[in-house]
């Protein structure tokens, strides 16, 4: 694809809140062990869970929505161009409905619980059984219009 795909980033963070409790659990888990251990090993035990909990935060908010030059990224997927349909926006109602009672079991999905809206980008390719991408953003404007604008940009085959 030329130089000009248009490009959209995105890191689905978890909030902050869910950092503060993952404190205060490791802060509960030190105030049991200290009542039960030695303090060498009570703080052993805290540190690994810190040490846990920030991994497991940061892996699970680290998932990236790109638009770039070879295609849609969402999470550890690609939908190369030529097989991306069109993308719309979705608000928190309609994203609600494309994840429950209008959801296809098939469709790839990259949604997060602190995420209400999202983008559906229809899989145009006859040999992919998944029918659409649902993909939650905290901007679902820009990264429809991301792609679509991508989508109608020419790209090289090689």
């Amino acid at each position: 694809m030329s130089d000009s795909v248009p490009t959209y980033r995105e890191r689905l963070h978890v909030p902050v809140v869910w950092w503060l409790l993952g404190l205060g659990f490791v802060a509960s888990l030190w105030l049991a062990l200290a009542v039960a251990l030695p303090g060498p090993a009570v703080w052993a035990i805290s540190a690994v869970a810190a040490g846990l909990v920030g991994l497991l935060l940061a892996g699970y908010g680290g998932a990236l929505v790109e638009v770039g030059p070879d295609g849609l990224v969402a999470g550890r997927a690609r939908l190369d161009w030529p097989a991306c349909g069109p993308a719309a926006a979705l608000d928190a109602d309609a994203a609600r409905r494309v994840r429950g009672v209008d959801a296809d079991a098939r469709a790839y999905l990259l949604i997060r619980p602190y995420l209400s809206t999202a983008v559906r980008v229809d899989v145009d390719d006859a040999d992919d059984p998944t029918p659409y991408w649902l993909v939650a953003t905290r901007h679902p404007d820009r990264l429809a219009a991301a792609i679509e604008s991508a989508r109608r940009t020419p790209w090289k085959t090689g």
